[in-house]
């Protein structure tokens, strides 16, 4: 896996707003397989400040999401110019 895409993995992990379903979708990996991914590339440290982030979190699991959640990032987070 190359820089970018590793990168942009770690990104959509910590977003709060990023399903797990959509990491799969992209990339092919499963919640368990992102949760050791995340374990090999980030600090020990890091790891489980994001453990304890993204566990029992609602919005990282499609099925316990509100329904008035309808988008994946904030509209605010792309910003252009």
């Amino acid at each position: 896996m190359n820089v970018e895409t590793t990168s942009r993995i770690i990104e959509m992990a910590w977003e709060d707003r990023t399903p797990f379903e959509a990491i799969e979708a992209t990339f092919g990996l499963d919640e368990a397989a992102v949760i050791k991914f995340m374990r090999r590339n980030l600090k020990r440290s890091s790891f489980r400040l994001w453990r304890a982030r993204v566990s029992g979190r609602k919005t990282k699991h499609r099925a316990l999401r509100s329904k008035a959640v309808s988008r994946g990032y904030c509209p605010t987070q792309y910003k252009v110019g």
